[in-house]
């Protein structure tokens, strides 16, 4: 578990998530031209208020699932 300190939407947060997590943030940004806190931001909007670390890990496994779906 990792925890790592974001800017997101202009306030300070705590995000504690698996590493692979945070791998798949990366590449995830990484194809998009962005930043981690920005796709963070993101995800943040569109969580519907639910736990933000959760949110992630569906998003992460969502894209994941996408990925899979194209082979």
């Amino acid at each position: 578990m990792q925890k790592r300190s974001v800017s997101i939407a202009k306030h300070r947060t705590s995000v504690s998530l698996e590493e692979e997590f945070w791998d798949i943030l990366d590449s995830i940004s990484t194809e998009n031209n962005t930043t981690i806190p920005k796709l963070l931001e993101i995800i943040e909007k569109k969580s519907d208020k639910q736990n933000l670390a959760s949110a992630i890990r569906v998003f992460c496994l969502n894209h994941l699932s996408d990925l899979i779906k194209k082979r």
